[in-house]
């Protein structure tokens, strides 16, 4: 499939996994692919989401916010007399930094994919395809993103008011003019 990918979907997925990497995330999410697209300095994907409501600035924010919530529920810890703070920094201290986190890298150094942003990219050939094109555009990255309803990057799209049917009117030819 990645054969089928333009220049520009292949820089959006190294993206996100830079930004997964950088997040400490342990392995890249449809958040990190929404990352990879918005933060593409030269994408005409990204200035598109950015005139209908979602920059770079805001996208960041929107994830780092929600990413990254420990499964453990630090209140209730805390309750018990634990400092979950604290027995993060005596493990970093003891283990190195980043020894909490989560996912191993795959062969190459890369981060592995969430099923959700597996299934992301799967869709963003679904989309290509209904569209008839013969490509997998950063565009068509996005949409998949949208479609995968579960993650984190459809949720910051959605809430943002961004949908499928304002990406395609974006992405039509008198919108871009």
């Amino acid at each position: 499939m990645f054969e089928r990918f333009t220049a520009q979907a292949r820089a959006v997925v190294l993206g996100a996994q830079e930004e997964a990497a950088r997040l400490q995330a342990g392995r890249v999410g449809t958040e990190h692919l929404l990352l990879g697209i918005v933060l593409d300095d030269g994408g005409a994907t990204a200035r598109m989401l950015a005139r209908i409501g979602l920059d770079p600035a805001a996208a960041r924010a929107a994830v780092e916010s929600r990413a990254g919530a420990p499964d453990i529920d630090a209140g209730a810890l805390a309750t018990l007399g634990i400092d979950l703070d604290e027995v993060r920094e005596r493990v970093e201290r003891a283990f190195g930094a980043g020894a909490l986190a989560r996912g191993t890298r795959i062969a190459g150094g890369r981060l592995p994919f969430t099923s959700g942003a597996k299934k992301a990219l799967e869709l963003s050939l679904r989309e290509a395809i209904a569209l008839g094109d013969r490509h997998i555009g950063a565009e068509h990255v996005l949409l998949g993103v949208l479609r995968e309803e579960d993650g984190l990057g459809g949720r910051v799209l959605r809430a943002r008011g961004i949908g499928r049917a304002a990406v395609l009117e974006a992405m039509s030819p008198r919108a871009a003019g």
